[in-house]
């Protein structure tokens, strides 16, 4: 009798694409799940779970990202540097206006697996529309 074997690729089978999405008017959750989803590489065929099978997502238009729901005014993000009063909180609104790149990162960073794969590296996030990674000629995704 045959024995089913599993796919393991190998390092010379994964070929990452870049690819493109534009965060103009997008829900900032629905974005951050669908480009975890693209950047684990669960999109694809060959998805699996201990190798990095995913793509580069470059998002652009960071700025205008969207959240639902009275979150604009209320949410609230906090660091702490490990030390007694160490606790510091910013704003969703003050983060819009000073450093929208994080908001993004934050979120989809969340979204990922804590693993040695380091996958939130693949992952370029930009303000405008602008973006220096035209030599990788990516692909543009529309998210609906």
């Amino acid at each position: 009798m045959k024995k089913q074997k599993s796919y393991y690729p190998s390092e010379g089978q994964i070929k990452p694409d870049w690819i493109v999405v534009d965060a103009e008017g997008q829900i900032l959750g629905r974005l951050a799940s669908r480009v975890a989803s693209i950047v684990r590489g669960k999109e694809k065929p060959t998805y699996t779970p201990s190798v990095d099978t995913g793509d580069f997502v470059v998002i652009i238009n960071a700025d205008k990202i969207k959240v639902t729901g009275a979150k604009e005014k209320n949410k609230m993000y906090y660091t702490h540097s490990g030390y007694p009063g160490g606790l510091k909180s910013k704003s969703y609104s003050f983060l819009m206006k000073t450093n929208p790149e994080h908001i993004l990162h934050h979120a989809i960073k969340g979204m990922l697996p804590k693993t040695k794969l380091k996958l939130i590296n693949k992952v370029k996030i930009y303000k405008g529309n602008v973006h220096p990674h035209e030599a990788q000629s990516p692909k543009m995704l529309e998210l609906a």
